[in-house]
């Protein structure tokens, strides 16, 4: 089937707290088996294909992520489109903006720049309604020392330690251009804990499982668990340091997706 005469970037919204993830597996509930789902629905005699930009995590969310999309036959009213889209999606996934793209556009290589943003809180139990957006770490924290730790990860390094599943000939050095932790004041409700904070992480590409075990890291400093230095060293090229906690994926949101191409980032 020809799926590829016609090619789209969709940029996409979704609370992942109910979903395994971006993509589709047998007997799971999924981000892309929803859309895929609802496209062959809207669009029944056509064939349709979709590539996601990244591939999210359980339970974590996008506030603006983008997959490719790919049909059989032209899609003529493009805000139509996305009208009859959102309408049979569900409450949890929005259609933000759709646009053609040209034949030589990929969507995973042409990525200028990802943001990700972890949201936090610790000390007590946080307001049940509190569980889709933000993790909730029950220790007391020392938020000052997570915080000075948190640039240490800006720059050029080797992140074997931040990676679950290593396969062979595999290559773990990334750049981070922003790794800190703020006050969040990005994300309110009214039932959010009285303080909350941010850890906000931007490159290029990453790893699997690599934010949320920066994360992971900063909270077992943050406990006491491990040190500065056992940070400053589980980066170093020939390190064969393993970090195994693995933060929570409700915390963890897709913020932005920039492309090279300006005319793809709609």
């Amino acid at each position: 089937m020809n799926y590829k005469k016609y090619r789209y970037i969709i940029r996409i919204q979704y609370l992942g707290f109910r979903y395994s993830g971006w993509q589709r597996q047998p007997g799971q509930k999924t981000v892309e088996g929803m859309l895929l789902k609802t496209l062959k629905f809207i669009l029944p005699d056509t064939p349709v294909k979709i590539l996601g930009a990244g591939r999210t995590d359980a339970r974590v969310s996008a506030e603006d992520g983008a997959f490719e999309l790919f049909t059989g036959a032209e899609i003529v009213n493009i805000e139509d489109f996305i009208v009859l889209f959102n309408a049979n999606l569900p409450a949890d996934i929005k259609i933000i903006s759709c646009g053609i793209v040209d034949n030589d556009f990929n969507i995973i290589k042409d990525i200028s720049q990802k943001e990700y943003q972890y949201f936090f809180a610790y000390g007590s139990k946080n307001h049940p309604y509190s569980a889709p957006f933000m993790a909730n770490i029950l220790e007391d924290l020392d938020i000052d020392l997570m915080k000075k730790a948190a640039p240490l990860f800006e720059g050029y390094h080797n992140f074997k330690s931040y990676t679950v599943k290593h396969k062979e000939n595999a290559k773990f050095q990334r750049s981070i251009k922003t790794c800190h932790i703020s006050l969040n004041t990005k994300l309110t409700a009214s039932f959010f804990p009285e303080k909350s904070y941010v850890l906000t992480v931007i490159g290029k590409g990453f790893l699997r499982y690599q934010i949320r075990l920066i994360m992971g890291a900063l909270i077992q400093l943050g406990k006491g668990v491990i040190t500065l230095d056992q940070i400053e060293a589980s980066l170093k090229e020939d390190s064969n340091i393993t970090q195994d906690y693995v933060a929570p994926g409700s915390g963890l949101v897709l913020h932005r997706t920039n492309f090279k191409n300006s005319k793809n980032n709609l």
